[in-house]
């Protein structure tokens, strides 16, 4: 028993290697070109062989219980969350999260607190406005992802380089196969729409502390103008605006803004310190604090990373 138990911690750690000594490696020096198909099927039935022989009992052993636990496991938490289910307050009770005394603070409290008379936008950017920032962190960590996973190389490819790889300029040759900027009706509509679309997009960044909008929705709508103003006309006529220099500084400074504002709001309010942040006039346009610049910061935030999902994809950069 000792010595399984010992087995399944080396193994849990993989500082044990079962196959180490059965499998053999090619070398990097050896030519793969020169394996045969009949070559290559021979090796992996020798390595199918090796996998599943009866000499690898303590790998089944292994895997054997590796499968109970992560049984167990998902059983024991499976009884917590329907035990924690079980024991939430039914819809409409007193003791209902939902109807106690936060959600009477945000409406009776909302507009003198914040100055917002959109009560969602100074509830999520001003009472809650850390979440707001790791929504836009979580946008700004994934386009990160898209970016290290997609980005092509810039530099042309040196002909007497064998490598696997893809350049940008490649990946554009190719995207022009289904390219539509040469259509002529999606160019007169989106000359019609891009401006259109911009402008309520900005409208809706805008006024998020005054009614229906703010940042999300509003940098949804202005990316959208950004990729059909891409459709429309190509990498060549975009990549004059969109470059990924200015996508980098302006995503990078929207969220040091947001960060720097609200750490300096937040620390002001737990100390009881007047921020000297002026709320305005509620229903103006000028008012709610800094509602209105971290609505726009979001809006950055959001424009871009959507136009940056859709570069990545088609070509691999802006």
């Amino acid at each position: 028993m000792k010595n399984k138990l010992a087995s399944l911690i080396k193994w849990i750690k993989e500082t044990k290697e079962f196959y180490n000594s059965d499998i053999y490696m090619r070398e990097i020096h050896e030519n793969p070109a020169s394996v045969t198909r009949e070559e290559h099927l021979e090796n992996v039935e020798k390595v199918r062989n090796i996998v599943y022989s009866d000499k690898n009992k303590q790998e089944k052993t292994m895997e054997a219980v590796y499968r109970v636990f992560a049984v167990l496991f998902m059983i024991f938490f499976s009884v917590i969350l329907v035990l924690t289910v079980s024991n939430l307050p039914a819809t409409g009770a007193d003791n209902n999260p939902a109807n106690n005394e936060v959600a009477e603070r945000y409406i009776e409290k909302g507009l003198e607190e914040t100055g917002a008379t959109n009560v969602v936008a100074g509830m999520i950017l001003d009472y809650r406005a850390f979440d707001t920032l790791g929504e836009s962190h979580v946008l700004f960590v994934a386009a990160i992802a898209v970016t290290v996973l997609l980005r092509l190389d810039k530099k042309e490819r040196d002909p007497k380089d064998t490598k696997i790889r893809e350049t940008i300029s490649e990946a554009e040759e190719a995207d022009r196969i289904f390219n539509t900027r040469h259509d002529t009706i999606l160019q007169k509509v989106a000359l019609l729409l891009v401006p259109v679309i911009l402008m309520f997009g900005i409208y809706v960044v805008l006024n998020g502390h005054l009614s229906p909008g703010g940042g999300f929705s509003g940098g949804a709508i202005i990316g959208s103008a950004f990729i059909l103003y891409l459709n429309a006309y190509g990498f060549g006529k975009a990549s004059n605006v969109f470059t990924e220099k200015i996508y980098k500084r302006a995503s990078v400074a929207a969220l040091m803004f947001y960060a720097i504002a609200k750490c300096y709001a937040f620390f002001c309010g737990a100390n009881h310190l007047d921020s000297h942040i002026p709320k305005g006039i509620p229903g103006h346009i000028l008012s709610a604090g800094l509602i209105l610049p971290l609505d726009i910061a979001v809006g950055v935030v959001v424009a871009w990373t959507m136009y940056a999902f859709v570069a990545m994809f088609r070509k691999g950069g802006f």
